[in-house]
C-alpha cells in the first residue's frame, strides 16, 4: 500500500509480492458466465475481458477508505463488490482470487484540490473506472459559486501543468467540456478535442519532457470554450461512475 500527500492524495494498492496465496484463475470452462469490467465499467482493452474477483473489489474498498475516509455508496469499489459477489456466486472465482490486472498493476483512488471543490479519479490497472467532483465545505461556498468551469481548468493548469497529457486526461477534458458546453458534441479544434490529439501525440513519444503538457491544453480554459458556466454544487456533484472535471 502507498499513500502519498501532496498536491493530491492518493492511495494504490497492490498485492503484496511476499505473499503466499496465489490467486486462482478463472476456469476456462465457466469464463462466459463471470462478469467482467467491461460489463459494468466503460474501460477497453484488455481490462474490460478480465473478470471481476474479490481482492480486486477489497483493494479498491481499502484504497476509498484510505484516501475519503469511507467507502462510497454507489461508487467503483461498491460496484466492483456486486459483481465480485455474482462471480462467486456462480463458482467462477474463489473468494481470495485476484484479476491479474488487479494484482499485477493495482488499484488507485486519487484525489485533487483545485478552488471550490476536489476531484476524485478511481482507476483499475491504470484504467480510469469512477471519476466525480465533490464541493469543499460550506465554509468554500462562495468560491464554489463563483467559479467557472473554465477557470476551474484554468487552476488545474496551474497546479498540475506539468503533467503529460494522457487519455484519461482527455476523457476528464472531454467530460468538462460537455458540462460547461451542455451539449454532447465534440467541438472541432476546442478543449476537448486537442486534448484527444494531444493524448494521441503522447502515447507515441517515449520521454516525458517531449510530450504535450496540461498547460499547452488548459491555459486560457475559458477563452478556448465556445460556452461557460458557473461550477456550482449542483454542476459539480456527479454519480461515481461518471467522469468528473479532472484527475491527477
Amino acid at each position: 500500500m502507498v499513500v502519498e500527500v501532496g498536491n493530491g492524495l492518493s492511495a494504490s494498492f497492490v498485492r503484496p509480492i511476499t505473499e503466499v496465496e496465489q490467486p486462482r484463475r478463472p476456469q476456462a470452462g465457466r469464463d462466459e458466465e463471470a462478469v467482467k469490467y467491461g460489463d459494468v465499467f466503460n474501460v477497453s482493452g484488455e481490462l474490460a475481458s478480465k473478470t471481476v474477483a474479490p481482492r480486486d473489489a477489497a483493494m479498491m474498498q481499502s484504497a476509498e477508505t484510505t484516501v475519503l475516509g469511507q467507502t462510497q455508496k454507489g461508487g467503483p469499489a461498491a460496484t466492483m463488490q456486486s459483481a465480485a459477489t455474482q462471480n462467486e456466486r456462480a463458482g467462477v472465482v474463489g473468494h481470495v482470487d485476484a484479476s491479474d490486472a488487479a494484482e499485477d498493476r493495482g488499484v488507485s483512488v486519487t484525489e485533487t484540490d483545485v478552488p471550490g471543490y476536489r476531484i476524485v479519479t478511481e482507476s483499475v490497472a491504470g484504467q480510469v473506472v469512477g471519476q466525480y467532483v465533490q464541493p469543499t465545505p460550506a465554509m468554500q461556498a462562495a468560491v464554489v459559486s463563483a467559479i467557472t468551469i473554465g477557470e476551474a481548468l484554468e487552476a488545474t493548469a496551474k497546479t498540475a501543468g506539468d503533467k503529460p497529457v494522457d487519455q484519461s486526461d482527455a476523457a476528464a477534458i472531454q467530460a468538462a467540456e460537455v458540462r460547461a458546453t451542455g451539449s454532447n458534441v465534440i467541438t472541432p479544434g476546442g478543449l476537448a478535442a486537442t486534448a484527444q490529439s494531444a493524448a494521441s501525440f503522447n502515447a507515441a513519444i517515449e520521454r516525458d519532457e517531449n510530450k504535450i503538457k496540461l498547460r499547452d491544453i488548459l491555459t486560457d480554459a475559458t477563452s478556448k470554450l465556445p460556452a461557460d458556466k458557473a461550477a456550482t454544487r449542483r454542476a459539480g456533484r456527479r454519480g461515481s461512475g461518471e467522469r468528473g472535471l479532472w484527475h491527477r
